[in-house]
């Protein structure tokens, strides 16, 4: 499954991974069942699958003050994502 996967541009382009570099193999190994590999590979995998599940949920069910949720689901996203991104970094350059 791993050749229909889109390729990092940054990576190939500079050699370092861009923030979102691992998403796709963990959402396959999520669907794989490999769900401590998924959160190692990309620790916003589940959060994700939260966002996008409430998402989804909302475009048919409309809830009272729904925005608040979404904001709040998208900076805690932001905040794992950067996070991560930074413990990577920090770990690839040592």
């Amino acid at each position: 499954m791993e050749e229909f996967m889109i390729p990092c541009l940054n990576k190939q382009i500079f050699g370092i991974d861009c923030p979102g570099c691992g998403a796709q193999r963990a959402f396959m190994l999520v669907f794989q069942g490999e769900f401590n590999a998924a959160f190692k590979m990309f620790p916003a995998v589940y959060s994700l699958i939260v966002l996008i599940s409430f998402l989804i949920v909302n475009l048919f069910v409309k809830f009272k003050n729904d925005w608040l949720l979404k904001i709040g689901l998208i900076i805690f996203n932001a905040v794992i994502i950067i996070a991560a991104y930074i413990y990577k970094m920090n770990h690839f350059f040592n």
